[in-house]
């Protein structure tokens, strides 16, 4: 008996060498509608249209194509059930073997903002997600392909085997088909809730594998990276240009790079040196290679190792300086191919360049035991205009310049978080303590002399004057934190005494 496939695709990619394959290596009848058979028969292939088998035309404007009883029967019915064939036989439809459908481009359509709400609704595919689910269902007896991608493996299977497909196959092409129309449907459900600040009563996450990584945090976690959306967006369009595949490791640190240098525009030369999550010197300057040197000379020891973002393309003068010190990665907007040849020395470092550093995801998850939390990032900051002066003691100018630039970073330190600041670049941090006069001891500390003069940032309010205290005593001119504490009174009496000014920004910035 002749095999039938059924194709009816969106994506044109590779469609006709697979029919060609189909046809002339494996004898194949197709069966196909719309713009698909046009294709088809373009190619000189021998096609059936839908509605010819069928006896009933497309309607509505092309929206019942192949929601038909001789379609969906051909597909579903069982080939180990005697009256399922039977059924077949007297009501004159043939077996469908094969279903090759990808769906209409709802979520690329629904990217462009001139899109009506109207032009959305006719990219809501019906009849191919069917034809998914359906054949999908039925692996048992039938192959089903939703994605261009994976013809060529599927010819591959069928040379090898004989021109047949084996169970275990038809399996992972049928879990694939649930995924994909699944994803679809989240995006429409995405692009029907009515407004972004309503939770929908169901979230769902779905990705598509990068690429298995050798290991998560240690060597004996397993891990993955997975993208979501139809088209590479954030890491994934990053260009390697050197260097080792990335780690799990790598791509946490990069995040956190990115969640940091975002904070300052382009038009000022910035570099932030990252450990762990947390950064350990970040600097603003005239030129890029005197922000990389500034950010390296606030804590040396801790940025080896590390991994440098830059807000500008790299530049041959900061090229040469890199290579003077082990890094694990560099991440810039672009690099010069004068800049990249000199990286070239120190091989194993991973160099990516990433055009598009300042866009944020549109949500951050994390799993907890039975569940997950959702929240939106934490975009955007008050800027020094808006900040209420609390102290007699005003800010100088330079001054302000230094906590704009504490308050920036602070935003990018684990809670609780401090950052000590002068001319430019970072002296001292203290992240990830459970004392907020904790955090400052330990960033006065590593700032040490160099306190004198300096600045400082509280990612949180201060709950006691003790902290103010202690950075008045390290020599600190003036201090930034969101207010709001119930004994801010006590802190801003300690400002006094300690001549200190301080500000307040009315917005805090946990990092958890």
């Amino acid at each position: 008996m002749t095999r039938k496939a059924l194709l009816s695709v969106s994506d044109k990619t590779g469609l006709v060498p697979l029919a060609e394959a189909l046809v002339q290596e494996f004898g194949y009848e197709l069966l196909s509608s719309g713009g698909t058979a046009q294709v088809l028969q373009k190619a000189g292939l021998p096609v059936t249209q839908v509605s010819d088998y069928t006896g009933s035309p497309e309607i509505l404007g092309g929206r019942v194509k192949t929601l038909h009883p001789k379609i969906h029967g051909g597909i579903l019915a069982r080939r180990d059930v005697p009256q399922d064939l039977a059924e077949l036989e007297n009501l004159g439809i043939d077996l469908i073997d094969l279903v090759v459908v990808n769906l209409y481009p709802f979520a690329e359509t629904v990217q462009n903002p001139a899109t009506t709400h109207a032009q959305a609704v006719e990219q809501i595919d019906i009849g191919g997600p069917a034809l998914l689910r359906a054949a999908a269902k039925n692996h048992a007896f039938v192959t089903v392909l939703c994605e261009p991608s994976q013809y060529p493996e599927y010819l591959n299977h069928l040379r090898t085997h004989q021109g047949q497909t084996q169970r275990e196959f038809r399996q992972a092409c049928a879990a694939q088909a649930f995924c994909h129309t699944s994803q679809y449907d989240q995006r429409i459900a995405a692009y029907l809730t009515p407004t972004p600040t309503r939770w929908p009563h169901h979230w769902a996450c779905q990705g598509t594998l990068v690429q298995p990584l050798r290991y998560g945090e240690n060597p004996h976690q397993q891990a993955a990276w997975y993208r979501t959306g139809d088209t590479p967006t954030g890491w994934c369009t990053a260009e390697l240009l050197q260097g080792k595949e990335l780690s799990f490791n790598n791509l946490v640190d990069l995040e956190a790079a990115r969640r940091l240098i975002r904070e300052f525009p382009t038009t000022q030369p910035t570099a932030a040196i990252i450990k762990h999550t947390n950064p350990c010197g970040v600097a603003c300057a005239d030129d890029l290679l005197t922000a990389y040197q500034k950010a390296l000379q606030a804590d040396p020891v801790s940025a080896f190792g590390g991994i440098v973002a830059v807000n500008q393309p790299l530049d041959e003068a900061t090229a040469t300086a890199m290579t003077e010190l082990f890094l694990e990665c560099i991440v810039a907007p672009g690099c010069s191919p004068a800049a990249a040849a000199i990286l070239q020395r120190k091989s194993k470092v991973r160099v990516l360049v990433m055009p598009e550093l300042g866009i944020p995801p549109e949500a951050e998850i994390r799993m907890i035991s039975g569940g997950f939390l959702v929240q939106t990032p934490d975009l955007g900051t008050v800027e020094p205009q808006q900040w209420q002066v609390v102290t007699a003691k005003q800010p100088t100018p330079s001054e302000l310049a230094d906590l704009w630039l504490a308050w920036r970073v602070v935003k990018a330190v684990k809670s609780n978080a401090i950052v000590v600041a002068k001319d430019g670049v970072t002296l001292g941090i203290g992240g990830g303590q459970t004392q907020r006069v904790g955090a400052v001891r330990l960033a006065l500390a590593q700032a040490g002399e160099r306190a004198q003069g300096a600045v400082l940032a509280s990612d949180g309010f201060f709950p006691f004057g003790d902290s103010v205290m202690a950075a008045g005593a390290a020599g600190i001119t003036a201090v930034v934190q969101p207010g709001g504490s119930l004994r801010d009174e006590e802190s801003i009496q300690a400002a006094h005494e300690g001549g200190v000014a301080m500000l307040f920004t009315g917005r805090r910035h946990f990092y958890h």
